[in-house]
């Protein structure tokens, strides 16, 4: 089997990925823009063969890299990134290259498009905020006579809550299209819940391998615009409501042979049009693995080995590895530069010392989302997860 892994050095820990690839008996054959003396010793040992090309967003010497792999090593099984911002690509290399183990360019704007992804909600009968294209500011006011203040702006296609705005007022209106970004926007009514996270591994049926729930306590939109703390936490088992709905999530955008991140609102008031409380809505998809660490957490909360069950999806679709018996909450607790902390690095160090199973300095490009340092302990219960959130970032 070859793979073709588009940028496996980034995330860092991707490398588990392409270790895990080789262990099943790929061939996994890197593309990717960093120099090969710079990759991290274990991604240079999982690897058949690297091919550097000077950008990653040019995609004639990405399509040449992939060319020449596919003389050198036969015909091509799978072309993945596990990484958002290179979906389209990838996408473009399996349509090129007639590679069908993966989404082809002509599904692509359902997965990159938040509007898109409304159409297949509503086929697969998943209750969804209402939304709106942003386009004239009286267009803007209709929706909002519907739907009500507040509402959230954000950008078509977009990762990660950049460019994501509350507005709570017609001042608010008035001043986001005074200064209306030059990309495509979409408006969406505000919903009151909490944000849930469904990630799993799906087999050629859409049928998880690997399912697990996630709890974001504060949006990342009000992380982001209000320069607050991330915290986060894996959950050792997760509801029957979530796991039903995440499958049929799966089902109706057809999420086969994939690690997914669905995320979605757990209401927390009764929503005419959508639900009850206790009751989940859709919010968006995301077709590769949920960000930063939280492969690991994952992996810390259950017991398992996220990359491992990838790897035997991909070899033979169906999980080998063993289910365990011991599950934790893993929680991560960031800080951010400029900020004054109540507790000392080396008190956090001290008081869980023996339940810190990550700790380190992020990379900058986090810094905005994650923060600059991060602490990540498994613990068992849900009280232990609030007060090691409280003691990090009080």
């Amino acid at each position: 089997m070859n793979f073709i892994f588009v940028s496996p050095n980034f995330p860092r820990t991707y490398w588990n990925f392409c270790d895990r690839l080789k262990s099943c008996g790929a061939n996994v054959l890197g593309i990717g823009d960093a120099p090969y003396d710079g990759l991290e010793p274990e991604l240079q040992g999982a690897l058949t063969e690297y091919y550097k090309v000077d950008s990653l967003e040019d995609y004639d010497q990405v399509y040449r890299a992939a060319a020449y792999f596919a003389w050198r090593y036969g015909k091509i099984d799978w072309i993945e990134s596990l990484n958002e911002y290179w979906l389209e690509t990838d996408a473009r290399l399996r349509t090129d290259f007639h590679v069908t183990t993966g989404i082809q360019s002509d599904r692509i704007d359902f997965i990159k498009e938040k509007s898109r992804m409304k159409e297949l909600y509503r086929q697969g009968g998943i209750p969804t905020a209402r939304q709106s294209h942003v386009t004239t500011l009286e267009e803007a006011r209709g929706f909002i006579a519907q739907v009500g203040y507040p509402v959230i702006v954000k950008p078509d296609i977009g990762v990660g809550a950049a460019h994501t705005w509350k507005l709570k007022n017609d001042a608010d209106l008035e001043a986001f299209f005074a200064d209306l970004p030059d990309v495509p926007y979409v408006m969406e009514e505000f919903v009151v819940g909490d944000l849930i996270s469904y990630e799993a591994i799906t087999d050629a049926d859409c049928e998880p391998l690997f399912e697990n729930m996630t709890v974001w306590p504060t949006p990342i939109m009000n992380i982001v615009n209000d320069d607050l703390d991330l915290q986060y936490y894996t959950c050792p088992d997760l509801p029957q409501k979530l796991r039903k709905i995440g499958r049929r999530t799966a089902k109706a955008f057809g999420v086969d042979r994939r690690f997914v991140h669905l995320e979605f609102f757990r209401l927390t008031e009764d929503r005419p049009g959508l639900g009850k409380k206790g009751d989940y809505v859709g919010l968006e998809v995301n077709m590769r693995p949920p960000g930063g660490y939280t492969p690991d957490m994952i992996n810390f909360a259950h017991s398992a080995d996220v990359y491992q069950i990838y790897a035997e999806m991909v070899a033979f679709n169906e999980r080998r590895s063993p289910e365990w018996a011991e599950k934790y909450f893993c929680v991560y607790a960031g800080r951010k530069e400029g900020h004054t902390y109540r507790h000392t690095h080396e008190e956090i160090m001290e008081r869980y010392a023996d339940r810190i199973v990550m700790q380190e300095e992020m990379p900058p490009v986090n810094w905005p989302q994650m923060g600059r340092f991060m602490y990540t302990a498994r613990l068992r219960t849900q009280g232990e997860v609030e007060a090691f959130i409280s003691f990090v970032q009080s």
